[in-house]
């Protein structure tokens, strides 16, 4: 009796280790099928002239990629451009407003005559209203929903087609802890960024059958350099005071080099969605499990922040203080510098 269950006890063990012998090689194949290299693909990188998608085209330049630059500022996309070829990569730089969807279908077109089809789709583009509630109005909602929700979608449809008739493709959502907590004083970005993130995870179930994988991006704070070309209204000084003081934190923001590699690695692999940083991780945790206690949080918070309901606009560059022009903020400057901030 004590033989036969030994026996059955030595079966047991190899049925186990036999199975988790294969489970490992069915493992390694599937990321070897799921990390493909980026080198001879096409990239189109919205809002790919300066900040984070700087970055990123930086890095898929690295990998061999064939980079497409888009945004409305000429001179930005053109510095940026000269920057990517001096360092031997293959970019093309097209101004384009993807908030207007025929825009996006002649960008899509021109990159098919140039490269051929794109392989690979960042919607990255985007827009900062920091402020109170009441100094928003419907324009700082429609203009966030159009660059966060509209432009995505436009960009979507336009590459999906040859997408969808090669059976691979890979769509970036670029969201925001913002799109998973609605953060205070930043109510059109924030609801905008839960638009993206309900696109973009419906469009990850509708589209996977196709072969096309998308990837949502949630990053907490990045210091991108980006702060002097948001729009601050109400008490327009002290509301960019906080903004870019918590930019510039180590603790609290992430090095947007770091953030760029994270995210590229999320779409070599697949990834249905990023979440970028220890503070949006936690965030969304907290949220998650305690939302009342989330709520009472955020709003003390707001009762702490500037009140004036002031409508008027002011760029970030607009906004410097003897603080924000401090040592306090030196890292985002250094990033402002190295990602073709420095001018809106």
């Amino acid at each position: 009796m004590a033989d036969h269950k030994k026996k059955e006890s030595s079966r047991l063990t190899l049925g186990a280790m036999a199975a988790a012998g294969v489970g490992a090689v069915m493992g390694l194949r599937a990321l070897r099928r799921e990390k493909p290299s980026f080198h001879g693909r096409t990239v189109l990188v919205t809002g790919g002239s300066r900040g984070l998608g700087l970055e990123m085209a930086r890095l898929f330049v690295a990998e061999g990629a064939n980079v497409v630059l888009c945004a409305r500022e000429q001179v930005e996309l053109s510095r940026a451009k000269d920057e990517l070829e001096a360092s031997g990569g293959e970019v093309l730089a097209i101004p384009c407003d993807v908030t207007d969807r025929v825009q996006v279908e002649a960008l899509v077109a021109r990159v098919h005559e140039h490269f051929g089809p794109v392989d690979v789709l960042v919607n990255n583009a985007g827009t900062v209203q920091v402020g109170p509630l009441e100094s928003m109005d419907e324009r700082d909602f429609s203009e966030a929903m159009d660059l966060h929700f509209w432009a995505p979608l436009y960009t979507t449809l336009a590459v999906l087609p040859e997408m969808k008739q090669r059976g691979w493709g890979r769509i970036v959502n670029i969201s925001s802890i913002g799109g998973r907590i609605s953060v205070p004083h930043m109510l059109p970005y924030s609801a905008s960024k839960f638009a993206l993130v309900g696109l973009s995870d419906g469009l990850r179930a509708e589209l996977a059958q196709d072969g096309i994988l998308v990837t949502t991006v949630c990053p907490g704070l990045m210091r991108t350099g980006s702060p002097p070309n948001v729009v601050v209204k109400g008490d327009h000084e002290a509301e960019y005071a906080w903004f870019i003081t918590s930019d510039s934190l180590p603790g609290l923001s992430m090095n947007s080099e770091r953030a760029a590699r994270k995210i590229i690695e999320s779409c070599r692999r697949g990834d249905a969605e990023a979440l970028l940083g220890l503070p949006a991780k936690v965030a969304t945790l907290v949220r998650t499990l305690a939302p009342n206690l989330t709520a009472a949080v955020l709003a003390q918070i707001t009762r702490l922040m500037p009140q004036d309901g002031n409508t008027e606009r002011h760029w970030g560059f607009e906004s410097e203080t003897p603080l924000t022009r401090s040592w306090v903020t030196q890292l985002t400057r250094w990033a402002a510098q190295r990602n073709n901030e420095l001018l809106h």
